[in-house]
C-alpha cells in the first residue's frame, strides 16, 4: 500500500490513489453488472472501492449487492460501504466511508473494531482542523468540481480551496494520512487535482460509464501515479 493513515485505534493502510464508487444511483442495482464493473475496474488499478446507495430501500438487496462485488473482487482492494455500519458488518466488508451527518466515526469505530477503514468526507478547513481528533484512516475532499452524480448544495470548492483543505488537513493528521479528492474527476483534471496536494481521486462516471472500465482505469491509474511521481513525494509507485 501507498499511504498509511493513522488512527486512535490504530494502524490500517489505505491506497487512495484510484477510488472507484459503485453508486446504484448512477449505475444502476444489478448486482450482477456491479460485480462485473468492480473486477473490470480493479483489473486496470483501482486500489478502493465503494458500494454507496443514498437511499436504501431493500437492506437485504443492498447485502447482496455488496457481497457480489466483494466476491467479485476477491480481496485485492478493500470494498468500504458508503454511510451503512450495519451493512458493512453483515457483508465483512473492509470498512465504511462517512458523512459529516452520519454516524459519528467514534461510534462506527467501536462497532467495526481497530482493523476496519473508515473514511470521512470533508467539506471545509475546519472539518480538516478536525481530523487530530477523530479515528477515521483518511478523508476525501469535496466537491472539487460540479457534478451531476450527486445533489450536492454546497458549491464546489475548486483546486484553491482543495489545497487549502488539504494543508491544513495535513497539519491536523501530519504527512503520511491519506486526503483524496471527489466530484467532477477525469482523465482531464486528475493530474491537476494531485498537484494541488490530493493522494488520489474518487470517481464514478470516469471510471464507469460507457463502458471499458479497465481502459478507463488504466489510464486514470498511469495519469494519477505519474502526478504523484511529478510531485516528488514517491507515491506513484506500483503498476496497474
Amino acid at each position: 500500500m501507498v499511504s498509511v493513515g493513522q488512527s486512535r485505534a490504530g494502524t490500517v493502510p489505505v491506497d487512495l490513489r484510484l477510488y472507484g464508487l459503485l453508486d446504484t444511483g448512477v449505475l444502476g442495482g444489478d448486482a450482477a453488472t456491479l460485480a462485473a464493473l468492480a473486477a473490470e475496474a480493479v483489473a486496470g488499478g483501482c486500489t478502493l472501492l465503494q458500494y454507496r446507495e443514498k437511499e436504501i430501500a431493500d437492506a437485504r438487496a443492498a447485502l447482496a449487492r455488496i457481497r457480489a462485488i466483494r466476491n467479485a473482487v476477491g480481496g485485492r482492494v478493500p470494498v468500504l460501504v458508503n454511510d451503512r455500519v450495519d451493512l458493512a458488518l453483515a457483508a465483512g466488508a473492509e470498512g465504511v466511508h462517512l458523512g459529516q451527518s452520519d454516524l459519528h466515526p467514534d461510534e462506527a469505530r467501536r462497532l467495526l473494531g481497530p482493523g476496519a477503514i473508515i473514511g470521512l468526507t470533508v467539506k471545509t478547513g475546519h472539518q480538516a482542523d478536525e481530523l487530530y481528533r477523530l479515528p477515521v484512516d483518511y478523508a476525501c475532499i469535496g466537491g472539487v468540481f460540479a457534478t451531476t452524480s450527486k445533489d450536492n448544495p454546497d458549491p464546489p470548492v475548486g483546486l484553491d480551496g482543495l489545497q487549502r483543505i488539504v494543508f491544513r488537513g495535513r497539519l491536523a493528521r501530519g504527512g503520511g494520512f491519506p486526503l483524496g479528492a471527489i466530484a467532477g474527476i477525469g482523465r482531464e483534471n486528475a493530474a491537476s487535482v494531485i498537484a494541488a496536494g490530493a493522494d488520489g481521486v474518487a470517481v464514478i462516471t470516469a471510471l464507469f460509464s460507457g463502458g471499458d472500465t479497465r481502459g478507463k482505469a488504466r489510464d486514470l491509474r498511469g495519469r494519477i501515479d505519474a502526478a504523484l511521481n511529478a510531485r516528488g513525494d514517491g507515491k506513484g509507485e506500483g503498476t496497474p
